[in-house]
């Protein structure tokens, strides 16, 4: 392993992969790795980000969000949303046990939905969450400026 790196070698189990987004070091030119919990949570963000199809070798891969940013949040769209997560952190991230998702609803008149993904890591039985703002009305004006 690269010394620079942080993994030890009873986590290193849990995953190494690139930085998101990639970042490049010039000092040995090498790309930035993470590692354990923080490589899990890239990798949620990863997957939440990566529409359905626009993977060619794995077009299963993603979670479809992007096309419901115009909806309306209804109670029904919110449980949509949901279920779109965890069936892809079932599908996609073996690694960890959806144990809730919760939408925030405080912002939504701002046009985001904050969703926390809380989650328990299965190898260590450590519980982490992640917190995903989930943009409605995307490129829209705010109704002040209009």
């Amino acid at each position: 392993m690269n010394p620079n790196n942080n993994a030890t070698e009873d986590t290193a189990f849990l995953g190494v992969g690139w930085s998101f987004p990639p970042t490049f070091s010039r000092v040995d030119n090498s790309v930035m790795m993470v590692f354990d919990e923080n490589d899990i949570r890239q990798s949620l963000l990863i997957l939440f980000e990566t529409e359905l199809g626009s993977r060619i070798m794995v077009p299963a891969y993603g979670c479809d969000l992007s096309p419901n940013v115009f909806k309306n949040a209804t109670t029904t769209f919110k449980s949509e949303l949901k279920d779109y997560i965890h069936t892809a952190i079932i599908n996609w991230e073996t690694r960890i046990d959806v144990d809730d998702i919760v939408i925030d609803e405080n912002s939504e008149l701002d046009g985001v939905l904050m969703i926390t993904v809380y989650y328990l890591v299965r190898h260590t039985n450590t519980r982490g969450n992640l917190v995903y703002p989930f943009y409605l009305n995307e490129g829209t004006l705010p109704q002040e400026s209009i």
